[in-house]
């Protein structure tokens, strides 16, 4: 790492992620009520949206969520899917207690073992097509691992999101 005393130019991590929503409330349902972020306060910038943070005392804001105005493509609605960012992964703890919200919801989920480590990982869609990976050490996890059968396993570059029948979540 260079000392940013010098004049050089550093990165020093991810400040956020922002998602566009054609369903703001559905969005702010599932990653408060399935994810586990928590909302904070957001500037009036003329449109809607929310910044969510971790859950944390002091959790920073790591998602940002838009809608209406800026977040409207070309045919006035908000693209869907994650472009050529395939997925946002989040660090987390709870890897069977994720598994029952998602369940509860009526979401659809991958699973994945990374090998050669003690990564454990679940893929989930949001309301708009992003797709999410949450990653547990599963030495610090209870209960089963990852289910490595064909209908659970995380295929990469395979989507799985079905926006017919996502849940309404708001």
């Amino acid at each position: 790492m260079t000392d940013p005393a010098d004049g050089a130019a550093i990165t020093a991590g991810l400040f956020h992620v922002a998602v566009k929503t054609n369903d703001l409330a559905a969005t702010n349902a599932f990653y408060t009520r399935i994810i586990g972020l928590r909302p904070v306060a957001r500037p009036d910038f003329g449109y809607p949206g929310a910044w969510l943070a971790e859950p944390l005392p002091g959790g920073a804001a790591i998602l940002h969520v838009y809608a209406g105005g800026p977040a409207l493509g070309p045919e006035g609605r908000t693209p869907v899917g994650t472009g050529a960012i395939d997925h946002i992964s989040l660090s987390c703890h709870g890897y069977h207690a994720f598994i029952a919200r998602f369940r509860a919801a009526g979401l659809d989920w991958r699973e994945f073992l990374v090998p050669g480590t003690s990564l454990w990982q679940l893929f989930v869609h949001d309301p708009s097509g992003v797709q999410l990976e949450l990653t547990f050490d599963g030495t610090a996890e209870q209960g089963p691992p990852p289910d490595p059968s064909a209908h659970r396993r995380y295929v990469a570059g395979a989507s799985f999101h079905d926006p017919a029948t996502y849940p309404n979540l708001a």
